[in-house]
C-alpha cells in the first residue's frame, strides 16, 4: 500500500501533472471572473493533484523529521487548504496547493545532479592482472590476488593493487593518485598504487595490499562516505515555517474568538502562507544559475549557490586548476660549447621517437622555434632513466642523473649546482650530454594559467582566504604559490591527507575546494562546496563537484563568489518583500477588508514581485568582467 501511495504521490508531484492542475487552475478564474458559477469546481482539479502531494510530504515530515523541523511550509499549505475548503473557498484552496506545487518543482530542477562520477572512479580498477607462479604468466581476476603474489604489469596497463616493484623500471602515471602530471620513475624497491597506469617498461611488482586495503578502493570508498556526510539543506520556506506555522494558528485563532467569524480566521491562515517565500528561492536561484550558464559555470544544485555566498575560504589544487597542467620548457642551460639553439635543436632530434612528456615538451618547444628535428640512427630508450641516439656521427645522452652515472658520465660542478637550483624551484630537468661531458641542461615546468594572479586577488578583495593542497613536492608547490600570490601552502598530500585538510579548514571556516583531478573528487564531495575544472578535469571530478567551469577560466572563480552573494542577497530580499505582504494582508484579514480569494490573489501578487526580482538578478553584470572589456578595449 504504502509504495502505492509513493508512486501516486511521484505522478501528482511531477511536473505534467502540476502543469494540468495550473491550466484548471486559470480556466477556472477566468470563467469565475466572467461571471460562471459553476468555474469554481474547477479548482478541484488543482486541489487534489497539487494537495494530495502536500498533504503526503508534510504527514512524512511529522512522522520522520526530527524536533521543530516536523514543522514544514507544506503542513501550513495544507492546513490553509482544508481550512479554505472548510467554508468553501474553493479557489483559494486551489491556488495557494498550486503555488507551493511550482515552487517545489522549480526547486526540484536547480537541485538533481547526476551520479555517474564513483561509477567511473570503480571503472578504473582492472578486472584481472597477470600473476607470475613457478615462472609461468596466468591471467587471474584481481579478486584472487592476495598479499605476496607476484604480477606483472605491461606497458600501458594499470597497476591491478598496491606493491612493491622488484624486477624491472618503467614511468608511472600516478595522477590518478597525485594529481600531478609528470610519470614517476620506478625502479626496484619503489612503491606503485592500484589503479595507476604503467606508462614503458614491463615491471614485475610483489602485492602488499589488495582488494578494499588498495589505494584505489580507499579513494572510492573516501567519495562515498564524503557523499554519505554531506547534511542536506533545509528550505529556506521550511525554516520561516517553524515559527510561521505557530504564529499563524494564534493570529487566526484569536480573530476568530474576538470577531466570531470563520471566514476572517481562514483568510488569515491564507494569507499567512509562504507563497512567494516558497518561490523566492528557487526562482532566484534559476535565474542565478541561468546567467552562470552563460558565463560558462555549470552550477549543478541551487544549495550550492547558497553555501557559496558563504564561503572565505577557497583551497585549491595545482596541477591543472591554478596550472595548465601542461608541461614546457621554461629554461635552457647551456654548459659546454653548443650555443642555446644548437642545444635545443641537438636535444628535440634526439628525443623525437620518445613518447615521454619530456621528450614531447622538448619537441614542441623546438618546432614552436621554428627548429625542425633531424634524423638519427641507433635510437635506444630505458624507460625510467633516458634516451640515447648518434647524430651527424656523435653519440648523444638526455636523462637524469642516475642515466648519466649508468653510462659513467661525471656531471660537473657546475651542472650539479644548475641541478640543484632548478630542483628548488620546482622544475624537472633532461641532462643533454655526449662523450665528451655534460653540454647543458634543459629544465621544464607546469605552465601557471595566467589569469591565476589576478584571480587571487578578486577573492581577497571579496574577503576570500587562499589555500594550495596539492599531491606535489614543497619546492614545486611553494613556487607556483608565490607566482600567484597565496601563502597558505600544504604539498606532499595524498587524496586522504587533502580531505583531512579540507575538514581542518572547514572546522572553522566555510570551504571551497577547487580542483580537476580524480584525485580531487573526494576533497570536492567533503567541501562546503566543490568547483571542478570542467575542460581540462576527469569526468569523476566534474561529477563529485557542485560546480563546473566549462571554460577552464579561473576569472570565474570571483564572479561565482560574487554571484553567489548577488543571489543571496536577492533571496533575502524576495523574502522580506512577501513578508511584508504577507504581514499587511494578515492586517486587512482580520479587519474583515479582505476574503479569501482576495488574499489568494494578494499571494500572485507577492510571487510575482518575487519573480521580477529573480529576473534582474539574471541581468546583472559583474563588474570584473567590464573591467576586463574595457582593458581589452
Amino acid at each position: 500500500m504504502a509504495s502505492i501511495l509513493k508512486k501516486l504521490n511521484d505522478i501528482f508531484a511531477g511536473l505534467p501533472a502540476t502543469l494540468i492542475a495550473g491550466v484548471f487552475l486559470l480556466a477556472s478564474l477566468l470563467l469565475l471572473l466572467a461571471g460562471v458559477a459553476w468555474a469554481e469546481q474547477l479548482a478541484w482539479v488543482p486541489v487534489l493533484v497539487c494537495g494530495l502531494p502536500l498533504l503526503y510530504l508534510a504527514i512524512w515530515r511529522i512522522i520522520h523529521n526530527p524536533g521543530i523541523s516536523k514543522i514544514s511550509s507544506a503542513l501550513l499549505i495544507c492546513m490553509a487548504m482544508f481550512a479554505a475548503l472548510f467554508i468553501g473557498e474553493l479557489f483559494a484552496a486551489g491556488e495557494v496547493a498550486f503555488i507551493m506545487a511550482l515552487g517545489a518543482i522549480l526547486e526540484d530542477m536547480t537541485t538533481k545532479r547526476a551520479r555517474k562520477g564513483l561509477h567511473q572512479l570503480i571503472a578504473l580498477a582492472p578486472k584481472t592482472a597477470h600473476m607470475l607462479r613457478d615462472g609461468a604468466v596466468t591471467d587471474v581476476p584481481v579478486g584472487e590476488i592476495r598479499v605476496g603474489d607476484v604480477l606483472r604489469v605491461l606497458p600501458g596497463e594499470t597497476m591491478p593493487v598496491d606493491g612493491d616493484v622488484i624486477a624491472g623500471e618503467s614511468s608511472v602515471d600516478q595522477s590518478v593518485m597525485t594529481g600531478e602530471s609528470l610519470p614517476v620513475d620506478v625502479a626496484a624497491g619503489d612503491a606503485v598504487f592500484s589503479g595507476t597506469v604503467n606508462r614503458f617498461g614491463s615491471v614485475d611488482m610483489l602485492a602488499t595490499k589488495v582488494g578494499e586495503d588498495s589505494s584505489l578502493s580507499q579513494l572510492i570508498r573516501l567519495v562515498q562516505e564524503a557523499d554519505r556526510k554531506q547534511a542536506p539543506v533545509a528550505r529556506i520556506a521550511d525554516r520561516w515555517a517553524s515559527w510561521l506555522v505557530p504564529v499563524a494558528l494564534l493570529v487566526a485563532l484569536i480573530t476568530w474568538l474576538v470577531t466570531g467569524e470563520t471566514v476572517r480566521g481562514v483568510t488569515v491562515l491564507v494569507v499567512f502562507c509562504p507563497c512567494a517565500l516558497v518561490l523566492a528561492t528557487p526562482t532566484a536561484i534559476m535565474a542565478a544559475v541561468g546567467q552562470a550558464t552563460k558565463h560558462g559555470v555549470i552550477i549543478k544544485s541551487g544549495e550550492a549557490l547558497e553555501r557559496m555566498g558563504k564561503v572565505d575560504t577557497v583551497a585549491f589544487d595545482k596541477t591543472g586548476t591554478l596550472t595548465r597542467g601542461e608541461l614546457a620548457v621554461s629554461d635552457i642551460v647551456t654548459l659546454g660549447s653548443l650555443p642555446a639553439d644548437a642545444l635545443l635543436a641537438t636535444a628535440a632530434s634526439v628525443e623525437v621517437r620518445s613518447e615521454h612528456p619530456l621528450a614531447r615538451a622538448i619537441v614542441a618547444r623546438a618546432k614552436a622555434e621554428g627548429i625542425e628535428p633531424g634524423d638519427v640512427d641507433d635510437f635506444q630508450m630505458t624507460a625510467g632513466r633516458g634516451v640515447q641516439a648518434t647524430l651527424d656521427g656523435e653519440s648523444w645522452l638526455l636523462g637524469n642523473e642516475r642515466f648519466l652515472a649508468d653510462k659513467r658520465l661525471e656531471l660537473g660542478e657546475d651542472a650539479r649546482v644548475t641541478l640543484d637550483g632548478l630542483r628548488d624551484q620546482g622544475k624537472a630537468s633532461v641532462i643533454v650530454a655526449r662523450d665528451g661531458g655534460v653540454e647543458g641542461i634543459i629544465a621544464l615546468a607546469d605552465v601557471v594559467r595566467p589569469e591565476a594572479a589576478e584571480m587571487v586577488t578578486q577573492l581577497a578583495a571579496l574577503g576570500v582566504h587562499t589555500v594550495l593542497l596539492t599531491g606535489d613536492n614543497e619546492r614545486a608547490a611553494r613556487t607556483i604559490a608565490a607566482t600567484v600570490g597565496i601563502d597558505d601552502v600544504r604539498a606532499d598530500l595524498l587524496p586522504a591527507q587533502k580531505v583531512d585538510c579540507v575538514s581542518q579548514l572547514m572546522e572553522t571556516n566555510s570551504v571551497c575546494m577547487v580542483g580537476d583531478g580524480v584525485n580531487d573528487a573526494p576533497a570536492l564531495k567533503t567541501a562546503d562546496v566543490g568547483v571542478a575544472m570542467g575542460v581540462m578535469g576527469s569526468d569523476i571530478a566534474v561529477e563529485a563537484a557542485d560546480v563546473a567551469l566549462m571554460t577552464d577560466d579561473l576569472s570565474r572563480l570571483p564572479y561565482l563568489k560574487w554571484l553567489s552573494n548577488a543571489c543571496v542577497r536577492t533571496i533575502r530580499g524576495a523574502i522580506t518583500l512577501s513578508m511584508c505582504i504577507n504581514f499587511v494582508a494578515v492586517g486587512l484579514s482580520v479587519l474583515g477588508l479582505m476574503g479569501p480569494v482576495v488574499g489568494a490573489l494578494v499571494h500572485n501578487c507577492g510571487s510575482c514581485f518575487v519573480v521580477l526580482l529573480a529576473a534582474l538578478l539574471y541581468d546583472r553584470k559583474y563588474p570584473g568582467f567590464e573591467a576586463k572589456t574595457q582593458q581589452g578595449e
